[in-house]
């Protein structure tokens, strides 16, 4: 049997086992798998002998996962979402709520605005869009309803800032699409660093044009705020901001790799919550319980994502789908809008971490074509991941806030919230796909 052909009814199997809910390792372990077996059983022009296939197939299950999971890059993961769940069970994310609360208080939505900076101080920890979104949405949103905020702005508003997570360093996404694209992990955290703050700055200018053309939507709290109480909120954050320049700066000033930064990043949370007195054995205990489920989760996919990945280059398709676009003569701007539109559609229905192991054996061989900068398109990727997380029907982040809030909102006022956050990320994906330097120019000054 032709193994293009296998690739194409196998990538179309897993697709359909992603859309129904199938595990996402489960997904693409089994269908890579079987594929594999297929092709080993079924040469070109040869009868179906399986008994010819049960030894390699066997070899590139066992090898490649092995060789993967030995990758030192990978260590990062675990590492990183270790640090986020210690700085959460000590505090340090509502430092940087409280501090940003304070002094937002008297602008046009600026409750809400404080939560869309709180989720961008704790992406900056946590890597994890997720995460953060859970995160604010206990902390935030039932402040922002007490105050009188609309449903829409202010569930809309936490949704919308828990996708800063997959965008600001350190991203689990971009460690992910760094190690499969076999790109410097420090690189992409430092690209992305100005299209995140472009972001947050977007999603800023929303909630202020929002509270100002209906006020009724973002009432002002009636509250006396003295300035010693902005200093010294402002002052409660230098936790946060102690471990992201440990962290960040430590690896853009060459003191670490990536993988080094996020274990002095976990120690320093560790040391910093228990000298601040916020950590005990509980909270400790429960940091590294949700970390090790959280880390086997993506270990698990990342492993059934190199097992399709061997299964795709055995087929050929990508490289079948790069001949084809060079024998059509498409030309690069409709390449990458195809590439744009098949994300986002993919966006709406598939996890973030399913869709980068999915999609990267198929598109990177494509960007590499056109000699496109593969750090340049990792940021526009996960930018694009980011807009799937809030997207109709399934927004991941707009489910996490329902399930914190139970029966208080319904669903459809989520979506609605997020409604006018999408047209500036319309806006903010247009200036990263048509502008590569917002996300090369980092880089290519410090490194």
């Amino acid at each position: 049997m032709d193994p293009l052909m296998v690739g194409l009814i196998a990538l179309g199997i897993t697709i359909l086992l992603l859309a129904i809910r199938v595990p996402i390792a489960a997904a693409l372990g089994i269908s890579a798998s079987v594929g594999v077996f297929i092709i080993f059983s079924w040469r070109p022009g040869a009868e179906f002998m399986p008994e010819y296939a049960w030894r390699p197939t066997l070899s590139l299950i066992a090898n490649g996962p092995y060789d993967f999971l030995k990758s030192y890059s990978l260590a990062t993961v675990p590492l990183f979402v270790l640090m986020g769940h210690l700085a959460y069970e000590a505090g340090f994310t509502t430092d940087v709520y409280r501090a940003a609360r304070l002094w937002l208080a008297k602008l046009p939505g600026g409750v809400a605005m404080a939560s869309v900076v709180g989720c961008g101080g704790f992406s900056a920890i946590t890597g994890s869009s997720v995460a953060c979104a859970a995160a604010m949405g206990r902390i935030a949103i039932p402040e922002m309803l007490k105050f009188g905020y609309s449903k829409p702005l202010a569930t809309g508003s936490v949704a919308i800032g828990g996708t800063l997570g997959s965008l600001i360093p350190p991203s689990i996404l971009f460690i992910l699409y760094g190690v499969f694209a076999e790109q410097s992990i420090a690189r992409l955290f430092m690209a992305a660093i100005v299209p995140g703050i472009l972001s947050l700055l977007a999603y800023l200018l929303v909630i202020f044009l929002w509270a100002k053309l209906k006020p009724s939507a973002a009432p002002r709290p009636e509250e006396t705020i003295s300035a010693r109480d902005r200093w010294q909120s402002l002052g409660n954050c230098w936790s946060i901001v102690a471990l992201f320049v440990v962290v960040i700066g430590g690896i853009y000033a060459g003191f670490f790799t990536p993988s080094e930064a996020a274990g002095v990043g976990a120690i320093s949370a560790l040391v910093l919550g228990l000298l601040l007195g916020r950590l005990d054995f509980k909270r400790i205990v429960s940091a590294l319980r949700e970390s090790v489920f959280q880390s086997s989760m993506i270990f698990a996919i990342a492993v059934a994502g190199k097992i399709y990945v061997s299964f795709i280059a055995l087929t050929g398709l990508s490289g079948a789908i790069g001949d084809w676009i060079a024998a059509s003569e498409v030309s690069m701007v409709a390449v990458l809008l195809l590439i744009v539109l098949f994300y986002l559609v993919l966006g709406m229905f598939l996890d973030p971490i399913g869709i980068i192991l999915l999609t990267l054996p198929l598109t990177i061989p494509i960007v590499s074509g056109y000699d496109l900068s593969l750090i340049w398109f990792g940021v526009l990727v996960i930018k694009l991941l980011e807009i799937g997380l809030v997207t109709p029907p399934i927004g991941l982040n707009v489910f996490v806030i329902k399930s914190i809030l139970g029966d208080k909102v319904r669903l459809e006022s989520i979506f609605a919230g997020i409604s006018l956050f999408l047209i500036a990320e319309v806006v903010v994906l247009g200036l990263i796909a048509g502008i590569p330097a917002i996300s090369l120019w980092l880089p290519g000054i410090l490194m």
